[in-house]
């Protein structure tokens, strides 16, 4: 067996530019949680089930645990993080509170991230494409409903105040 050796890796994550040595191996989702310290891209089943690692690359949804760091080279990646800050925060996360879809938590990073993409293309979307975008996201706490009902609160808000 021979020795793995370190890549350089460049990522842009958020806006900001970042250079690493990691092993090849390294999943998208643990540079992210470990050599960044982007603590809200959540692992749950690390195998691309669940959908708390949802990230966006370039636009596009993608399972972080199931992506290797060194795939993503060049690529554009948002995570929760990016959304909004506690005292501004998105109008998805605003929703989200309002409407109490979230309860642990553990799943709300994957689903706001879910729900970012799926509104960029669909602004003005109904219940039943709303409970289809999020279907490859798990919950085991809310039923989901109060989740539907904060993703209309946010198409909402965001066609109204032009942030689509």
């Amino acid at each position: 067996m021979t020795a793995q050796t370190d890549v350089l890796v460049n990522l842009k994550v958020n806006g900001k530019m970042y250079e690493r040595r990691i092993a090849p191996r390294m999943h998208l989702s643990d540079f992210l949680r470990s050599e960044l310290h982007l603590t809200g891209t959540h692992v749950g089943c690390e195998h691309g089930v669940c959908g708390a690692c949802t990230i966006l690359m370039d636009g596009k949804s993608v399972r972080s645990c199931l992506t290797f760091a060194i795939q993503v080279q060049g690529a554009e990646i948002h995570t929760v993080e990016s959304l909004g800050t506690v005292d501004n925060l998105h109008p998805l996360q605003q929703a989200f509170w309002e409407n109490h879809g979230l309860q642990c938590g553990f799943c709300t990073p994957g689903m706001l991230m879910t729900a970012a993409e799926f509104l960029d293309a669909h602004p003005n979307p109904t219940r039943e494409e709303v409970a289809e975008a999020i279907s490859g996201n798990l919950c085991r706490c809310t039923g989901y409903q109060t989740i539907i009902d904060a993703i209309m609160s946010a198409s909402e808000t965001m066609r109204t105040s032009g942030k689509v």
